[in-house]
């Protein structure tokens, strides 16, 4: 990279950061934005406020204030963010990452934070969580969208969130609530991706998938091992027969599954026992390398339908992937 390549660099980063400043109403945050920016992109062996603020000559506070008090539409910025991503960087291979993260944090007056699993600290810890979305197509990746997590407990307590300054319109969502929001969000802005993909937080929750579903959208989610359906697709009634309409007493609902098909099985059993998985051999693949060396895993798949809705009906084909780790062939993973 030669002095010419830098400086065309410099010019095209003011134009990129200039898309931005209708997201402030005023010039000031708008020249911190670029401060902050160029202090992130700079060598300087320590990049939090301070020193960046001293390396451009302003003083650290006037910074600060920027990410404490400066009003800016955080809205605008993400929906902009997303269309130029849709415009610039899209690719028919692209995938989108859902999954969340978690913050520790001392005390209870940050706003959110509270007792959970944090994957940060990989314990149950003091934290506050929030749900991301990722884009990554080819070399290039970004964040699309963030949303923190209001505990049920702080959305109950009104005293709490006003000394927190928590917004009225904000109101408990389960995570996988927050990420079906970002999904829509991100396609209303134009972001196509080939898939999608998320950890058992969200794979177990039927509501989660049938919105994936209904959006016509391809994901690859983990899924608890107890979740339900079939390997082999059941014969579904959609209406009773003039023999049963003969016959008197409690009518049965319809549609439903018929007897004589196989029950619904959790993926476990299905993945230890069925005939469909039992026939196949695994397959390996290396995934990475680790420090221990070659991360191998094997997997075994077949169509699948998934169990859902008050009466037990199969939904859409989809396929369940069996994997193991090679190293160790007790840990198991069904998506």
């Amino acid at each position: 990279m030669d002095a010419v390549l830098v400086k065309t660099m410099g010019k095209e980063l003011k134009h990129f950061v200039a898309e931005f400043d209708d997201c402030f109403g005023r010039r000031e945050p708008r020249e911190h934005l670029r401060v902050y920016i160029r202090g992130q992109l700079s060598d300087l062996p320590r990049k939090s406020v301070e020193p960046i603020a001293l390396a451009a000559g302003i003083p650290p506070r006037t910074l600060q204030w920027f990410f404490n008090e400066a009003a800016g539409d955080d809205e605008r910025m993400r929906d902009h963010t997303q269309r130029i991503v849709a415009s610039d960087h899209s690719d028919p291979k692209a995938i989108g990452i859902i999954d969340e993260s978690g913050s520790p944090k001392k005390g209870r007056h940050t706003a959110c934070v509270q007792r959970q699993w944090c994957g940060r600290s990989g314990k149950i810890d003091n934290c506050v969580m929030a749900v991301h979305m990722g884009y990554v197509a080819g070399d290039f990746q970004c964040l699309l969208d963030s949303g923190l997590f209001l505990p049920e407990d702080w959305a109950k307590d009104p005293l709490r969130r006003a000394e927190a300054g928590v917004p009225d319109d904000v109101v408990f969502r389960t995570k996988p609530q927050i990420a079906m929001a970002q999904v829509r969000r991100a396609m209303g802005n134009g972001i196509r991706v080939s898939a999608w993909t998320f950890d058992e937080t969200y794979g177990r929750g039927a509501e989660f998938l049938d919105g994936m579903d209904a959006l016509g959208q391809n994901y690859v989610g983990e899924i608890p091992s107890d979740f339900y359906g079939w390997v082999r697709q059941p014969r579904v009634l959609s209406a009773p027969r003039p023999a049963e309409l003969a016959r008197s007493g409690r009518r049965r609902q319809y549609p439903r599954v018929a007897r004589k098909s196989s029950q619904a099985c959790a993926v476990n059993n299905l993945a230890a026992f069925s005939r469909v998985f039992a026939r196949q051999k695994w397959q390996r693949f290396r995934i990475k390398d680790g420090q221990k060396g070659p991360m191998v895993w094997e997997v075994k798949h077949c169509n699948f339908w998934r169990k859902h809705g008050e009466r037990g009906l199969p939904g859409l084909t989809h396929t369940l992937i069996v994997a193991r780790n090679v190293s160790n062939p007790e840990e198991v993973k069904c998506r």
